[in-house]
């Protein structure tokens, strides 16, 4: 495996430099095409920043993993090309179905999709997924099943990949809040692909990565009067939100089964997803009960209730992140020892209860303002 870790490290410090590149050049354009996000009464933001940041995403890591499979091959890397090999299906599905999102998150970035549209896409994507093998296969306990049939493996597949997508979508509220989270999912992924000996999975993780990094740097600490910074627009957080439904679906296909002594695939494969999965559920449902259209952005996301409590924007976004580290790594250590279904339900009811906490907050301190 010498060779992968290479290759691996080679990617993340390869993509991180080439998106270092990249980046700017997206910046100096959309300035002078004055293509900017608009601030609003929805939006944190009051000045005038690029969403385009995604557009590096798709080229950069494609261009990487292309690169460095082209130079093993030209120095008779036996090993990584043999692994390489086997994965053609799967990864030639994957990368169709990245590009198709990408296509659709460059039309919604700049002259807009309707969301039907864009299920529609995610659906063709999710279908492409499963053409390449990729699918939920086994619950690994999850309610008692393990082994799925097709029949509702394949639609299961297509709606969590449709749920994950949006919530990679929805999340994307205050600076490096969607990128720090995809960065935190992305380095789980990618450590646990390797030591369970699916280095292509890892190398795809790490050249996400390497992507986001520079991405972080301008979105968080760019200053939009020096027009240095940016936002990833759903070019970004659609091309992410695939790459997150490949790798962690991939992983309960690939992990060893649970009673092996690790811990359950399933809570490897959801756990670094935690906060916006959950997120999107409760903000649909609220948004349901009230009576509003599920489809069309508010203001209630977490982000959005740290920051009616007084939180600075940065300060939501390390606390977020924290939070879905610290949740991560507890399911991790707790699911060879706890029924995968309890330990689902706790993280639902510490969820619950951490979201009545901060609305309570949030009513308090309005009534104080009035």
């Amino acid at each position: 495996m010498n060779g992968w870790i290479v290759n691996i490290l080679s990617a993340f410090v390869l993509s991180a430099l080439l998106a270092g590149v990249v980046i700017p050049k997206i910046l100096l354009i959309a300035f002078r095409k004055n293509l900017f996000d608009e601030p609003d009464e929805r939006k944190i933001h009051t000045s005038l920043v690029p969403r385009l940041g995604g557009i590096a995403f798709k080229p950069v890591i494609f261009f990487t993993i292309a690169l460095l499979l082209g130079i093993n091959l030209y120095l008779g890397e036996l090993q990584v090309i043999s692994v390489a090999s086997e994965e053609v299906r799967p990864m030639a599905f994957a990368f169709c179905a990245i590009m198709l999102l990408y296509l659709v998150g460059i039309g919604d970035d700049l002259v807009g999709i309707r969301y039907k549209a864009k299920f529609i896409a995610q659906i063709l994507c999710g279908v492409m997924l499963i053409a390449g093998d990729i699918y939920i296969s086994d619950f690994h306990g999850f309610l008692g099943l393990h082994a799925l049939h097709p029949a509702f493996a394949y639609p299961f597949t297509l709606l969590l990949i449709v749920f994950i997508i949006n919530a990679i979508n929805l999340i994307d509220g205050i600076d490096g809040l969607a990128s720090g989270l995809c960065s935190v999912a992305l380095i789980f992924y990618g450590l646990t692909s390797y030591f369970i000996d699916e280095p292509m999975y890892a190398l795809l993780s790490f050249t996400a990565l390497g992507v986001l990094v520079p991405f972080f740097y301008y979105n968080v600490f760019g200053d939009p009067q020096k027009q240095k910074k940016i936002f990833m627009g759903d070019t970004g957080s659609l091309t992410i939100g695939m790459l997150l439904c490949i790798l962690s679906i991939k992983l309960t296909m690939c992990a060893p089964a649970a009673d092996s002594g690790i811990p359950n695939p399933l809570v490897l494969a959801y756990s670094p997803l935690i906060i916006p999965c959950f997120d999107v559920i409760r903000v649909y449902f609220g948004r349901v009960r009230r009576g509003k259209n599920p489809f069309l952005p508010d203001k209630t996301h977490i982000h959005h209730k740290l920051l009616a409590i007084g939180m600075h924007q940065r300060v939501a976004m390390v606390s977020i992140l924290g939070a879905s580290v610290v949740l991560a790594l507890c399911n991790i250590l707790l699911s060879p020892y706890l029924d995968i279904t309890l330990l689902l339900l706790l993280d639902g009811v510490i969820w619950v209860g951490v979201n009545m906490w901060l609305t309570q907050k949030c009513k308090t301190l309005e009534q104080v303002r009035t």
